[in-house]
């Protein structure tokens, strides 16, 4: 089994223990646009009580990747999967996060 396919059978189980629905062939997409910060251990997760690692989020995915304006609705969607996958949850993978956010602002056109 490749590295990659753990990894997304690692977010598959994830979803499942959160009772997620998820499309799976759009979560291997998003996976795949995180490049190879999926395997290094600090950076497949985002650490949600980081204001700078959030804003990097902010910055980096959804504005320069997702083409989206500069709002508090960013700061909203964020806040609401930070909420989706639970605020006390260590386990808030890069590629899960993304893809919730890309749901959330109906991105999903951006990964076909």
């Amino acid at each position: 089994m490749s590295k990659f396919q753990e990894c997304l059978d690692t977010y598959e189980k994830e979803f499942g223990k959160l009772d997620i629905k998820f499309d799976s062939a759009l979560l291997t997409k998003v996976a795949k646009g995180c490049g190879p910060s999926i395997y290094n251990k600090d950076s497949s997760k985002v650490s949600s009580g980081d204001p700078a690692e959030l804003d990097r989020v902010r910055k980096n995915f959804l504005i320069k990747k997702l083409g989206l304006k500069d709002t508090p609705k960013l700061d909203e969607g964020i806040a609401a999967v930070v909420e989706q996958l639970g605020k006390s949850n260590r386990n808030k993978y890069r590629a899960m996060f993304y893809y919730l956010l890309v749901k959330h602002f109906r991105k999903a056109s951006m990964y076909k």
